[in-house]
Parts: structure tokens; C-alpha cells; sequence
């Protein structure tokens, strides 16, 4: 008769009160993952990622149940740190941070009671979970903005190669009778990080050298970018030949999956060659038949499972409570939950006077207010903004915007020029920081953001800045990081973006609508102290 591990009934309580506790303070970082993040198409795929997790870990219940658990302090590594990002996330408004975060201290509570023995088995499947995490916006923009662009410039040439007519300025390829944007949707984004998990998951179950399976994984970037190429290519020529409907309809959505289609058949394609490569002999057959027998062995090892309830004792009570690591990290789990709930560290600080009232006459520059559709208003989730286009005598434009937001939280913070706008399909160049002299305030200078843009021909110079409780941030990691601190320290996490383009128009030298911005941001930045709290 086999062998039956009895599983104690304390097991089953503790996942309940650790579950309670993760869900307490990660509910509302996941409820966005799940009903925000996972439900755009660039980040669809990610929802599928737990269900990867939980077959690899069901691959190795054999070997976990042939392993004793043996807990031990040293999930504290993973744990302690996890709950510090907890705190930088939830203060600073990062949910980025907070996922990484619940990974730590899921990781870490894992190592304190089943031990190193235990997590081995499985730290591909953890590994393999922070998958599910898109990473920020703007990281995410600065990694595939090359691709982008190399996407781009293959389409062109395979246009080319087709016989057609094609000319590239930035992302947009101009075919003569239209245009095609190529943004992040048909550049890589969509496709680049997908492709990785399933070329990762490849190499995972490809019983090859270590060599062979990290060739299968970088691979994925450049057959990313041919297939995006091929993609962009077959949309110009199905527009050419049966037009918008066809191109932006049906293919757009089934050339998504023609990609994966045909980027497993590379993979798979790529494994036989490897395979036949010279070298692959005693090695590799030796490790191949190893780990048959090391599987074979883990099998034949694993005893099935039972549940055997025990009546409430003291002995249950004691055996509930052990091993000590499991009170340390219930203590540390439930103050973090604790302070979370009963500790506002965020006040909201209202905008010294309302946007409404910002003047539309400043010196010699004359404006007009634009308004923002209100599903816009709902997704920036900010606290008061004003849009103004903004002339001189001379008529040259200066485009004005500032969103205020009272307090910033997980899903309700700044959305950076440097994502959104790229986004939209403007190609950043030149980007950089500038020091703009100033003449009434206190600061001999400003620092603010630069780049020139440019979009379907047209081109314009942005300055961009962040207006924090007193201080001018040019960068994201600025803004997290003082987030974090005022909200410990001032209670405070109140903020502003300001935004400033000019058109450079036909025939300007760049220097003259450089001059032109300059000028107007020394003029709006007296203006705008009297709006924004410091």
C-alpha cells in the first residue's frame, strides 16, 4: 500500500490568513492589473500568465512532494524588501512597485516555510509570474522606441522590394494616396514581450545546452521586428489593392495572430537546426537521459496527498503557530496592513485658485481656451486643468497646458509627455534638458524638459515640466521618489505637469521658435506660481 502524506490542518488556515492578509493590501493594485492593465491589447497576454505559472508549478508536485519542507529565516531576503516597495508604491502611487512587491512577499513567505529545498523546484514558475506584470508606460516606450523605428524602416524596404511607392518621415510612411502610422500597436510593443514569455517557455522544456536555449530566447527580438516588418508591409499592400476597410478591419486583427503563428514555426524551426548542430552528442543525450531519470525517480518518489482534521487543542494551537517565522511574518504583514488603512498619508491640497480664472492675456500674448473631452478628463483622473492656445501680435503659437492633480494615487498620477505623446505617434528627437533664465523669481534659472517633434511633416519644439510642492522635476523617477518622501513627511503628494509646443512653421529656423518658447515660459511661469500650491 503507498505511502500517504497527511497534510496538517493548520496548513489550509495559514493560506487563508495570508491570503486575507496579500489581499488586503494588494486588492486595489490588482483590481487595476486585472480590470485596467490586462484588459488593453498591448498587455492582453499577460492575464494568461497565471495559468502558465500554475501548470509549471503541477509539473513539479511530484518532486515538491518528494522534498521535506524546511523552513528557514532567510525569507526575510525577499520579504522585508517587499514590504519597503509596498510602501514606496502605495506613497508614491507606483502600482509597478506594488506588483513587484506582492512577488517579493509571496516569495519570501514561500522560503520561510517550505525553505531553499522547496523553492528550487519551482523558482521558474515564480520567476515566470512577474510576466503577468506589465512594466511602466514609460519604461516600456523608452525599450521599444528603436523598434519602432527599425519596424519602420524594414516595411519601407519591403514596400520598396514589392514595387510600391513609399516614403518614411519618423513612424509614418506616406504611400502617396494615404498614410500609415506605425505606433506602438504595429511597431513590437504588442508583440516583443509575448514573444519573449513563449520563447523563455520554449527554451525552458528544450532539453538542449545552456547556449542553444539562450540563442532560442534572443532570438525573439529580431524575428519581433521581421515580423512587425512583414506586418506593416502586408498592410500597405492589402491597402493598396482593397483598401482601408480591409487593412484597418480583418487583417489588422488576424495579422496579430499570423505573427504568433509564424513566429512559432521560426522557433520551433530554429530548435531542429540547433539540434543538429555538432556538439549537441554525450552532453547534452547524458543530461537529457538524467533528467528522465531524475523525473522517473521524482514520480515514483511523490506520495499522494490527505487531509486529516483534527479537533481544536493546545497541541493544534502550538502547531498552528510554528514555526516562528510564520508569527514574524503575520506580525509584519498585519502592521503593514495596519498602518496602510489607519494612517492617511496623503491630504488633498487644493489648487490656490481654479484653472477656470488662468488669464488669457499675458503681456503681449493673447489666447484662447480649449476644453478636453471629459472620457480624457476620466483617464488622467486629474484635479483641474487648462488648455490654452496662446498668440502674439506676430501670430506664432504657443500651446499651453497644465493638469493639477490634489493627490496622487495608485492609477491617479502624472502621465509624462514623454509616454503619451509617442504614443500618440509623435517621433521624439533631441530630447534633453534646457536651463531657461528667469527675471521675476527667485531662481536665476528653470530647468525644464526639451524635444523636437515630429509627426506627418509637421514639426515643433515641447518644453515640459513638473510643478511638485515647491520644486521643478524634469523626470518620472524624480516624481516617485519625492512622492514617496512628502507623503511620509508632508503628508502631501499634490502636483502639476506643464506642457508648452510651438509650431516651428514653414521656412523658421529652429533657434527663432526656441527663442519664441523661452520667452513665453519666462512670461507664464510668474502667472502659474499664482495658481500651483508650493
Amino acid at each position: 500500500m503507498k505511502d500517504i502524506i497527511k497534510v496538517r490542518p493548520q496548513i489550509p488556515l495559514k493560506f487563508v490568513l495570508f491570503g486575507g492578509l496579500l489581499v488586503g493590501l494588494y486588492y486595489s493594485a490588482y483590481s487595476w492589473l486585472i480590470q485596467k492593465d490586462w484588459t488593453r491589447e498591448d498587455h492582453s497576454y499577460c492575464s494568461l500568465i497565471p495559468l502558465v505559472v500554475l501548470y509549471l508549478i503541477w509539473e513539479k508536485k511530484g518532486e515538491l512532494g518528494a522534498r521535506p519542507a524546511m523552513p528557514s529565516w532567510f525569507g526575510l531576503l525577499p520579504l522585508i524588501p517587499g514590504i519597503l516597495l509596498f510602501w514606496v508604491g502605495d506613497l508614491a502611487g507606483e502600482l509597478y512597485s506594488l506588483y513587484l512587491s506582492s512577488w517579493l512577499v509571496a516569495v519570501g513567505i514561500l522560503w520561510m516555510h517550505i525553505g531553499w529545498q522547496k523553492l528550487k523546484v519551482i523558482a521558474f514558475a515564480l520567476l515566470m509570474a512577474l510576466a503577468m506584470f506589465p512594466l511602466p508606460h514609460f519604461l516600456n516606450t523608452k525599450l521599444t522606441f528603436s523598434l519602432r523605428l527599425i519596424s519602420s524602416k524594414l516595411g519601407v524596404w519591403l514596400l520598396h522590394l514589392y514595387g510600391m511607392s513609399a516614403y518614411r518621415e519618423g513612424n509614418v510612411i506616406d504611400l502617396g494616396f494615404t498614410q500609415l502610422q506605425v505606433v506602438d500597436a504595429c511597431s513590437g510593443l504588442r508583440y516583443l514581450f509575448p514573444l519573449l514569455v513563449m520563447g523563455i517557455l520554449l527554451a525552458y522544456f528544450y532539453r538542449a545546452a545552456l547556449w542553444k536555449r539562450i540563442v532560442l530566447v534572443l532570438s525573439t527580438v529580431p524575428l519581433t521586428i521581421v515580423t512587425n516588418s512583414l506586418r506593416i508591409a502586408l498592410t500597405g499592400i492589402i491597402h493598396a489593392y482593397w483598401g482601408a476597410e480591409a487593412a484597418e478591419g480583418f487583417f489588422h486583427g488576424f495579422s496579430g495572430w499570423l505573427i504568433f503563428i509564424v513566429a512559432l514555426a521560426v522557433m520551433l524551426a530554429e530548435m531542429w537546426i540547433l539540434r543538429k548542430i555538432e556538439g549537441r552528442g554525450k552532453k547534452e543525450d547524458g543530461s537529457e537521459k538524467k533528467e528522465e531519470g531524475r523525473q522517473k525517480t521524482e514520480i515514483q518518489d511523490s506520495k499522494p496527498f490527505t487531509f486529516h482534521p483534527s479537533p481544536f487543542t493546545l497541541k493544534a494551537l502550538r502547531a498552528f503557530i510554528s514555526p516562528p517565522q510564520f508569527i514574524v511574518a503575520v506580525i509584519l504583514l498585519g502592521l503593514t496592513l495596519a498602518f496602510s488603512y489607519g494612517i492617511e498619508f496623503r491630504e488633498k491640497i487644493p489648487i490656490k485658485k481654479s484653472l477656470d480664472h488662468f488669464p488669457l492675456k499675458v503681456n503681449e500674448w493673447s489666447g484662447a481656451r480649449e476644453a478636453m473631452e471629459q472620457k480624457f478628463i476620466d483617464a488622467l483622473d486629474l484635479s483641474d486643468y487648462v488648455i490654452v492656445d496662446y498668440k502674439d501680435k506676430s501670430g506664432k503659437q504657443v500651446n499651453f497646458y497644465v493638469a493639477y492633480y490634489e493627490s496622487q494615487r495608485k492609477g491617479e498620477s502624472i502621465h509624462s509627455p514623454e509616454s503619451c505623446l509617442p504614443g500618440s505617434g509623435w517621433e521624439f528627437r533631441e530630447a534633453g534638458a534646457v536651463n531657461i533664465p528667469l527675471t521675476k523669481s527667485s531662481l536665476p534659472y528653470m530647468r525644464v524638459n526639451r524635444a523636437f517633434m515630429a509627426k506627418h511633416g509637421v514639426n515643433q519644439i515641447v518644453y515640459f515640466w513638473f510643478p511638485q510642492r515647491g520644486r521643478i522635476l524634469t523626470n518620472a523617477y524624480q516624481l516617485k521618489i519625492y512622492a514617496f518622501w512628502d507623503a511620509l513627511t508632508r503628508q502631501r503628494t499634490d502636483g502639476a505637469l506643464v506642457r508648452l509646443i510651438t509650431p516651428i512653421t514653414q521656412g523658421e529656423r529652429v533657434e527663432d521658435a526656441e527663442k519664441r518658447l523661452q520667452d513665453f515660459t519666462r512670461q507664464i511661469v510668474p502667472v502659474l506660481n499664482e495658481f500651483i500650491p508650493n
